[in-house]
């Protein structure tokens, strides 16, 4: 038999600190845009476009150990010439409870366990509004939500100490 309890959200024993846990409470879509300025005349088009997309995280507290977290996806297609063929934005959330986990620790939980949790729900609302404007569907790319926070840790750390930073990372 083991000493540990077999409820997971029992108290921790004695002396141990009890495990961290995040928990989605709710995801909602809470803002979407679909702009086609130059329809019809962009499907006449055969050129590829030029495809940039930006990427924010944004996080609050709600509730003692309860936040929402924002994705927002911003991605803009033009052509060679620069006239936009179409503009996406959209801000997909959460509200995560989020639990035992140390405070030096808690901005990166939720800057990347919280987006990467958010993250294909996101790419699926991207993909379906530009199909859906009739346009191949834009798959993002996967993102590297620890690769960002660290290079913008780095970048805030490198202000701080005077030096000139790199830009930040979207």
């Amino acid at each position: 038999m083991s000493d540990t309890p077999a409820n997971p959200n029992s108290a921790a024993p004695e002396g141990q600190q009890a495990a961290p846990s995040l928990t989605v409470l709710a995801q909602y879509l809470k803002d979407l845009s679909f702009e086609n300025p130059h329809a019809p005349g962009v499907y006449q088009s055969n050129s590829t476009p030029k495809i940039e997309v930006n990427v924010d995280v944004q996080g609050r507290a709600l509730n003692p150990n309860q936040y929402e977290i924002e994705l927002s996806v911003a991605a803009r297609a033009n052509r060679e010439d620069g006239e936009a063929m179409f503009v996406v934005e959209a801000t997909y959330a959460g509200v995560f409870e989020i639990t035992n986990v140390p405070r030096e620790q808690l901005e990166m939980v939720m800057l990347v366990e919280c987006p990467r949790l958010l993250f294909p729900f996101m790419r699926q609302i991207v993909a379906d509004a530009t199909r859906n404007g009739n346009f191949p569907p834009l798959m993002l790319e996967p993102i590297d939500f620890m690769g960002i926070y660290i290079a913008n840790q780095q970048r805030r750390a490198a202000q701080e100490n005077g030096e000139e930073a790199a830009p930040a990372v979207n």
